[in-house]
This record gives structure tokens, C-alpha cells and sequence, in this order.
């Protein structure tokens, strides 16, 4: 796990170091030491801590203009012992909403296992951003993962997408073509 690092092809475009909007701005990041781990395994010193100890993340691209951002996971997703969702959505999401950010897109394909243990902050996020016309997705969760998600019927609060080709597009037209996606999606399941 130590040679999976964040996608750093936008880091010219946005760095959440930099910007005085992230909570995590003022972070500074070793490429030697290894020190945070997820169960016995050291992982990247490029990823973000926010709380959880199995999950980690790192913001990709937030757009405040666009109200848009890009967060890619790394970890164990455990909403049973560790309640992960209520702190991503405390420690982080809240705090990019709070800026104008109504669009979100989770990369979840390190996501190594999904536990669930209830839809609360999942439904709680969802109705904020229905209110404010947004919408978040997670894209390309693992198999075991999405089939986890999907017997809880998270999806119905966050949907599921497969966009196994975004690192190839500039953040916003990542953000387009997954708006386009999701469209496509919700009026097919109509």
C-alpha cells in the first residue's frame, strides 16, 4: 500500500496545501517517511488524515468558482467501528460546503472494503445538497465494495458510477462528464 499515491497529474491546477479554503491548508508532506498506516500498513506520506484511522484522502481539485471539487479515498471505508462517513462530512466535506462547493466526486477505486452501519449522514448529506442543487457521486468503487454499498442502498444517496478512464480528463471536464453521467443515469432509473 506504501506505492499507491494520490493522482498528482492536477497538482499544477490545485494543491489543498495551498489553498487557504482546505483544512489542510499549511500541510506539509514527506516523501521518505512513512508514518501513517492503515491497519498494519504504512501507506503514502502524500495522503491526508481527518480522523479515521482506516480512511484517508486527498482533495484533487476543489473549484470554488465551479463550486465543484475531487477527492480521492485510500483505506478501509468503516462506517461500523470508525464512522467514517459522519467524519468526512464534519472534517471535510462540511467545511468545502461551507465555501460554495455543491458538487462532489469521490474517487473510491482504493477503497479496499466498505462496512456499513447506517444511511443517517449519508441521507443528511444528500438533502443539503438537493437544497443547494448539488450532487456528490463515487466513482469507481471496488467490486466488493459497491456490492457492500448497494446492499445497504447507499446509492440511493450516493450514487455509484464507473468512469475507469477520468485520469485522463482536466478536472473540469472530469466534473462535466460525470454530471453528464449522472444525468444520463437519474432519468434512466425514472
Amino acid at each position: 500500500m506504501h506505492t499507491v499515491e494520490p493522482f498528482y497529474n492536477w497538482q499544477h491546477i490545485y494543491s489543498s496545501e495551498l489553498d487557504q479554503l482546505s483544512p489542510f491548508c499549511g500541510r506539509s508532506y514527506s516523501e521518505f517517511e512513512f508514518s501513517q498506516t492503515v491497519y498494519n500498513y504504512y501507506i503514502h506520506p502524500q495522503w491526508d488524515e481527518f480522523g479515521s484511522r482506516t480512511l484517508y484522502l486527498k482533495v484533487l481539485m476543489a473549484d470554488y468558482e465551479e463550486h465543484y471539487m475531487i477527492i480521492e479515498l485510500l483505506g478501509e471505508w468503516n462506517d461500523a467501528l470508525e464512522n467514517d462517513i459522519m467524519l468526512l462530512k464534519r472534517e471535510v466535506l462540511e467545511k468545502f460546503m461551507d465555501q460554495g462547493i455543491v458538487y462532489f466526486i469521490l474517487i473510491g477505486e482504493n477503497v479496499l472494503n466498505f462496512h456499513f452501519d447506517g444511511a443517517d449522514y449519508y441521507e443528511e448529506w444528500k438533502e443539503e445538497l438537493d437544497e443547494k442543487g448539488g450532487w456528490a457521486v463515487c466513482l469507481n468503487l471496488s467490486i466488493s465494495s459497491s456490492l457492500e454499498f448497494q446492499k445497504a442502498r447507499l446509492d440511493r444517496f450516493l450514487p455509484l458510477l464507473a468512469l475507469d478512464d477520468w485520469r485522463i480528463y482536466k478536472p473540469f471536464h472530469l466534473f462535466k462528464k460525470t454530471g453528464l453521467v449522472l444525468a444520463s443515469l437519474l432519468l434512466h432509473s425514472d
